[in-house]
């Protein structure tokens, strides 16, 4: 992807193509790591976090830098800003999402910033205090009700996401005698500084960096919305009923395993939320998606043939 930018041309599609042809027909055929060996401890595992942060600062520079240095055509902005918005949607957010749990200040304000680079303003609060808390249940905008397409499922979420977020930042504030409209709303904060950052590159550089901004951050958050789509399709619990290793999908697909971080492992991070990544677990007992992150994708996108594979697997 930071190639393909610094190349130009049809280049830019490097990342489409690795992601979504190479990587997505590899997943089909890769084996499964079960292995539940806690992890090494040292350095390695927050450092390889830190090297997510630079890859997504360097995407969205060097993404910057070609538009202003290389003429394109429509065809190929539209696979430019595919390609980085794969990198904010796989990488960026991925990364945030482990940040944002874990207890360091320092380490869930690089989380902040990676879901600002892909222009999302809800996912902070909501994932934290809405989808772990409700999940399963009709409470939680980010569970795929039984028999929704992914694309109803992309409006609904984000709506109701972002709606839920603002009414626990507004509960917040009310307790201290502020309004929902005070600055430290992360909502509200996360919205203006976005239509500022967006404002200001349309200002300064021009309508098409603005725009090919918002097309990167689109992308990136369809593909947070899909991915939380397969997490938890069709499962669901009683609100008074405790959240287990059986209310996610998982997989162990080594490639979804090692390109997204354990994210795959998505049972146990419900059923132990503060666990760090690399000390996931896999259950027996957890529903099992057909197939891989990525390749999921293909299916999630023709809804007849998604629910055709998954109904049979839901839990009774």
């Amino acid at each position: 992807m930071i190639a393909g930018n610094l190349l130009g041309g049809w280049w830019v599609a490097l990342n489409v193509v690795f992601v979504f042809a190479v990587i997505a027909v590899l997943e089909v055929f890769a084996s499964e790591d079960k292995d539940n060996t806690n992890h090494r401890e040292d350095w390695f595992p927050d450092a390889l976090l830190m090297l997510h942060v630079l890859v997504q600062t360097t995407s969205i520079v060097t993404m910057v830098w070609s538009l202003n240095r290389f003429e394109y055509s429509l065809g190929q902005l539209l696979l430019m800003g595919i390609s980085v918005g794969t990198n904010s949607g796989s990488s960026a957010i991925v990364v945030a999402h482990e940040l944002i749990h874990r207890n360091s200040r320092f380490l869930r304000s690089l989380g902040g910033y990676l879901l600002f680079t892909a222009g999302n303003i809800y996912f902070f609060v909501d994932h934290l205090k809405v989808h772990h808390k409700h999940v399963g249940t009709d409470f939680d905008p980010a569970t795929a009700r039984r028999g929704e397409s992914v694309y109803a499922f992309f409006v609904r979420s984000i709506s109701g996401q972002i709606k839920s977020a603002w009414r626990v930042e507004s509960v917040q504030l009310n307790k201290t005698g502020n309004s929902g409209f005070h600055p430290s709303n992360y909502v509200l904060s996360s919205f203006v500084m976005l239509l500022i950052l967006v404002a200001s590159l349309w200002f300064f550089l021009g309508l098409l960096f603005a725009a090919m901004f918002m097309l990167q951050t689109f992308f990136a958050n369809f593909l947070l919305e899909y991915t939380n789509y397969i997490e938890h399709y069709g499962l669901s619990r009683k609100p008074n009923e405790r959240v287990t290793e059986k209310h996610s999908w998982q997989t162990d697909k080594v490639i979804s395993r090692y390109f997204l971080i354990d994210l795959s492992r998505h049972a146990d991070h419900h059923y132990h939320a503060s666990k760090p990544y690399h000390t996931l677990h896999s259950y027996e007992s957890s529903p099992v998606l057909p197939l891989g992150y990525v390749s999921m994708i293909f299916c999630a996108l023709l809804p007849p043939l998604f629910y055709q594979i998954m109904e049979p697997r839901i839990p009774n």
